[in-house]
């Protein structure tokens, strides 16, 4: 077989290596790592925004009520349950007495033996002072002594000390008395207001100390949300604020409130806001105590300022900005961030104007040397 000429064979060769050649530079160009990367692109422009604040939080009771006895001793008796609504000065229980009773009925026989006593020193008193006055007559009329008269002075003195001495017994019997009859009424588990109970701490028979609950109560007219607010979307949080109160356990459906207060302690670990929103009108049924709650605070409409997509923001080195593009070039532009809104939107205080066009999505990282291809629309991308 002849062979080919070596210059025909290179020729060959050639022909068959360029079209490869420009296969692969055609591939790397639109498929491979030299491919341009498909971005979307969003204008910004000049809006008024409507900010809104999301907060997640807790109901609690603003005012908690935990019922228990003064002394030590057994619970004798729980006349009410969990969920039951309570009456002010309603009967709730009570304590067992254990040995009071005899103990007041010791202090009154005492009281009554100190009562007779104190009528033994008014009496020798009082005839103390008769004989002391006697003798000071029968002194002036030179019918008795002066040692006599000195020494019925001194009687007195003694029956006036005694009547004294009966008297401050009396008193301390009769506070202790006063002591033993509060102790024994305070034995009743009372409610101070009306209110809903919430918990049994302990049942009839268990023994208790002084201030240990027995039974918690709430105010439920008075249920509030404790929130909790990311401290950099926190600005211009305020009371009086309307809110839309989103409650776990009835899903799908909306309560309208309002922010109460905004609290002086902000939460140094969590870096959130704290502040407690209320109902405009209470729910019904009454959400449990504890139950999560999502919180949507509506804030003041704000003036037109150039606005972009919040998904266009990104950090690099530190710097926060968007890529803009430019007779298709990209450029990292640092911006400054004003207030957000739930809808994906933010404020751009500084760094670009209405009409600049910046990347909203892009299919792969983005540098400043990257080539672009703009599309509407990215495959796996949620917009």
């Amino acid at each position: 077989m002849k062979k080919l000429p070596l210059k025909k064979r290179s020729l060959a060769l050639i022909a068959v290596l360029v079209p490869l050649l420009a296969l692969f530079v055609y591939v790397a160009l639109r498929s491979g790592p030299l491919a341009p990367v498909s971005v979307v692109l969003a204008t910004v422009e000049d809006k008024s925004l409507s900010p809104a604040l999301f907060g997640i939080g807790n109901i609690e009771a603003r005012y908690t009520y935990r019922i228990g006895p003064t002394v030590a001793g057994r619970v004798k008796r729980l006349d009410v349950h969990v969920g039951d609504r309570v009456k002010a000065g309603q009967v709730l229980g009570e304590m067992d007495p254990v040995d009071l009773n005899e103990h007041i009925r010791a202090q009154d026989a005492t009281l009554k033996r100190a009562s007779a006593q104190l009528n033994e020193a008014q009496v020798r008193r009082d005839y103390a002072q008769t004989q002391a006055l006697r003798y000071e007559h029968l002194l002036q009329a030179r019918s008795t002594s002066e040692e006599v008269v000195a020494t019925k002075q001194h009687d007195l003195l003694v029956a006036k000390a005694g009547l004294t001495a009966a008297q401050e017994e009396l008193y301390s019997l009769r506070a202790e008395r006063e002591a033993l009859a509060a102790q024994r009424s305070n034995l009743s588990l009372i409610a101070p207001v009306d209110s809903l109970v919430v918990s049994r701490d302990a049942e009839p028979g268990t023994t208790v100390v002084p201030g240990q609950t027995v039974v918690e109560l709430i105010d439920p007219d008075t249920l509030w949300i404790n929130v909790r607010f990311d401290q950099i979307r926190a600005q211009g949080l305020a009371p009086g604020l309307s809110a839309q109160i989103a409650l776990r356990s009835q899903k799908g459906k909306q309560k309208a409130g309002r922010v109460l207060r905004v609290e002086p302690l902000a939460d140094a670990v969590t870096e959130e806001t704290l502040a407690k929103v209320v109902f405009d009108q209470m729910p019904d049924p009454l959400p449990p105590v504890g139950e999560l709650v999502e919180i949507t605070v509506t804030l003041p409409t704000l003036g037109a300022t150039p606005i972009a997509p919040n998904a266009a923001i990104h950090k690099i080195d530190g710097r926060l900005g968007v890529w803009q593009v430019t007779h298709d070039d990209l450029h990292f532009i640092p911006v400054s961030l004003g207030i957000a809104d739930l809808e994906g939107r933010v404020q751009i205080q500084e760094g670009l104007k209405a009409g600049d066009r910046i990347v909203v999505y892009s299919e792969n990282v983005l540098n400043a040397h990257s080539r672009i291809h703009v599309v509407d629309h990215i495959q796996g991308v949620r917009q």
